[in-house]
């Protein structure tokens, strides 16, 4: 049975806060924080924050793909093929998942395509799935040309067809749903950090400060 939301800001399942606390107790390997999400929804920006904040490594898992890649994610696209690239995804993330070194980890917006993706992401770390309205995306990233998402016809139309298709598996992965509409990165931030904290799933009391208000 579904709780109702926790705090007016993130809602999740008892039965998911009991498995995220579960893991963090059982896991040989670290548990780690993966943030969630569509593409432009603040994930690295937010994990960066996070990670001072809470004094881990962060991770952009993209940028780790392109690292064991050597080149970026759209020339490999148009090179290999999309199949091409989820074989790495899938290969990378399931690396950093395994690390010892406790991380927050910033995935790609399609990390969540591939099943055993989604069952690594919630098995092995605490999932934040910002959850932001294509509208205010498309808004936020108008002119940024380093994108290709926004350099098409339509880009907010693009967004709309990814969250139709990729919304119920970012909800099926998340332990934790953030309410990212028209919220700043340091306003989600703090959300979060208070929602690992009230969890215990945070290295020490008191982390959330270096966040400030």
């Amino acid at each position: 049975m579904q709780s109702s939301a926790i705090n007016p800001y993130l809602s999740v399942t008892i039965k998911d806060r009991l498995l995220a606390v579960f893991v963090h107790l059982n896991q040989e390997v670290a548990v780690h924080f993966s943030l969630i999400g569509l593409p432009g929804s603040g994930k690295s920006t937010i994990g960066r924050q996070l990670a001072k904040a809470w004094k881990l490594r962060f991770v952009d898992v993209d940028h780790a793909i392109e690292q064991r890649i050597g080149c970026s994610i759209r020339e490999f696209f148009a090179a290999h093929g999309e199949a091409a690239f989820r074989d790495i995804e899938t290969q990378v993330l399931a690396e950093l998942l395994q690390l010892s070194e406790r991380c927050v980890l910033s995935t790609g917006g399609g990390a969540v395509l591939r099943p055993e993706n989604r069952q690594a992401l919630k098995a092995h770390s605490t999932v934040f799935y910002l959850q932001a309205l294509p509208e205010d995306i498309a808004r936020r990233l108008r002119n940024d040309t380093t994108r290709p998402l926004m350099q098409g016809e339509d880009p907010l139309k693009r967004l709309k067809e990814l969250q139709q298709a990729r919304g119920p598996l970012y909800l099926e992965t998340a332990h934790y749903v953030v309410d990212a509409v028209r919220q700043n990165p340091t306003q989600l931030s703090r959300k979060i950090c208070m929602q690992a904290e009230l969890a215990g799933l945070l290295p020490s009391t008191g982390c959330c400060e270096a966040l400030g208000d």
